[in-house]
């Protein structure tokens, strides 16, 4: 079984953010960063399939502006077999993303492409569906079930007001949500395995030239909170709160 992952090198959640001179990037000084936590839940769901049939591989595919290779040794540590770092590309544009990732997995074999169902830091959930439709193959996204078993992947996702069972043939590419067969806790890299991953192969390819289809124009950080007041105590205060609520908070 041959499983490919594409993950995201993005800051890590409790990151404090800065808007880098410009304004069209964040400021990466003093930023740690990390795999993409849906990503993340990706890799593992590929690991427990490899280990479960006991062959195949597991290889890491990460598209970053710089090279930056820290996502990539993350994942070699926790038992990613091998890795393709894909330098360039704009990660901000998720058709032009899909285009350089399609092009990059399509001379390559493998059963099933995942994917976490978004980036954290764009949330565009757009890219897993697109590079599917650019390498014609079947997918399915936000599983919370993935089985692989006779040539066919059985997936089941939450749907509005229930589950949905799907099943599709092999290649495909599947994207997957929190609590994907009943995993909620990744592995974490041991010190053998950061020693292994040292070994590891990593292929470095240039990113394909796509033409960009959104622009950048400015980021900003979300205005302050408020600080929060107290109107009253029991229930004398509760004509104030609604007061409030009713013309400032303008929510009744």
């Amino acid at each position: 079984m041959n499983l490919a992952v594409c993950f995201k090198r993005v800051p890590d959640t409790t990151a404090k953010i800065r808007i880098a001179s410009g304004g069209k990037a964040i400021d990466p000084q003093g930023v740690e960063f990390a795999i993409s936590p849906y990503d993340a839940i990706a890799l593992e769901v590929a690991l427990r399939l490899k280990e479960k049939s006991g062959a195949g591989e597991v290889v890491g595919v990460s598209m970053d502006p710089e090279g930056n290779d820290v996502a990539i040794r993350k994942a070699l540590a926790i038992g990613v077999d091998r890795a393709v770092l894909v330098k360039g590309g704009a990660t901000f544009d998720s058709h032009a993303t899909a285009q350089v990732l399609a092009a990059v997995l399509k001379p390559r074999s493998f059963d099933v492409i995942f994917f976490g169902k978004q980036a954290i830091d764009d949330d565009a959930f757009q890219v897993p569906t697109m590079v599917a439709q650019l390498l014609g193959l079947p997918r399915v996204n936000v599983c919370t079930s993935v089985e692989i078993e006779g040539g066919r992947a059985k997936c089941r996702r939450q749907i509005e007001g229930g589950e949905e069972s799907v099943e599709l043939a092999l290649p495909c590419v599947i994207s997957v949500q929190k609590g994907v067969n009943g995993i909620h806790d990744n592995r974490f890299p041991t010190m053998k395995g950061i020693m292994a991953a040292k070994s590891k192969p990593v292929e470095t390819v240039a990113a394909p030239a796509f033409e960009p289809t959104l622009e950048l124009v400015s980021l900003e950080l979300p205005p302050e909170r408020p600080p929060g007041r107290i109107v009253g105590q029991g229930a004398a205060a509760v004509p104030e709160l609604v007061r409030l609520l009713k013309e400032e908070a303008k929510v009744l």
